[in-house]
């Protein structure tokens, strides 16, 4: 009878652990989220249902995160590429600027090798459309003057009195579209562009052989870029690099056609 009843409660106690399993975690939910429902029919209708929908709110949310690093990354290599054109844009203007004081200075050691000797008999000649040496004193120490403000003292403020001084007393100098040109550099770095274009452009119309025309439509180009003109930059650029080919500027001109086009 003992045996009987000993074996009537182990058939019980089987029954009940096979009606009722141990809890187990479903593995395809939210880790932290612990399902209850039992293995051998999977739960009810209403629990799946919850279970799929915390599945699919999950990846969601991992599909949005993705996306907002997406496009993070995205923002941060536009202000990359930006930060690049912007330097590229300062280092044509260095390089430019270091041209033009090259230019400057073999001109200057130019006219100190072809002046003629002091007691030599000065030929009264028409000013050719490049800077050459005055046999005027007072315009070359005029134009010096000037010059050195921006080479030797940087005193580049105080140069743009001297530049006008010197335009007005010698409208017909040799030196003449140096001088708008120096000017309207110097005006340009100042970012007064309405005052700087009206120089350069008259580099450009009243003195067409200089050879400070490329150098003045590149100057007008950008001009119009920072003016957010792109048409009449298009044009200055084209126009510097069909008509001066060869100056160093037109390959500047060239690289900002690429750009814009």
């Amino acid at each position: 009878m003992i045996k009987y009843s000993l074996l009537a409660a182990i058939t019980l106690v089987n029954a009940s652990v096979i009606a009722n399993p141990a809890p187990v975690t479903d593995i395809n939910r939210d880790r932290q989220t612990v399902s209850t429902t039992p293995l051998n029919n999977g739960g009810s209708v209403e629990q799946r249902l919850a279970t799929l929908e915390r599945i699919v709110e999950a990846r969601t949310e991992a599909q949005l995160r993705m996306a907002q690093q997406l496009q993070q990354l995205l923002d941060e290599v536009s202000e990359l590429r930006g930060v690049t054109e912007t330097h590229a844009y300062q280092l044509d203007e260095i390089l430019q600027r270091q041209r033009d004081l090259y230019q400057e200075i073999d001109r200057r050691v130019s006219a100190i090798q072809q002046s003629p000797p002091a007691n030599a008999a000065v030929p009264v000649v028409q000013p050719p459309a490049t800077a050459s040496y005055s046999s005027d004193v007072s315009e070359n120490d005029a134009y010096d003057k000037a010059v050195n403000m921006v080479l030797k003292d940087r005193r580049y403020d105080a140069a743009i009195p001297e530049f006008e001084s010197f335009i007005r007393n010698y409208p017909q100098s040799g030196y003449a579209p140096n001088a708008h040109y120096w000017l309207g550099q110097l005006l340009f770095n100042n970012n007064e562009l309405a005052k700087a274009k009206t120089q350069f452009e008259r580099v450009v119309n009243n003195f067409a052989q200089s050879n400070k025309v490329p150098d003045a439509l590149l100057k007008l180009g950008q001009i119009a870029e920072r003016e957010n003109d792109k048409n009449s930059a298009l044009r200055y650029y084209r126009q510097l690099v069909e008509k001066h080919g060869s100056a160093t500027s037109a390959r500047l001109a060239q690289e900002r056609l690429n750009v814009l086009n």
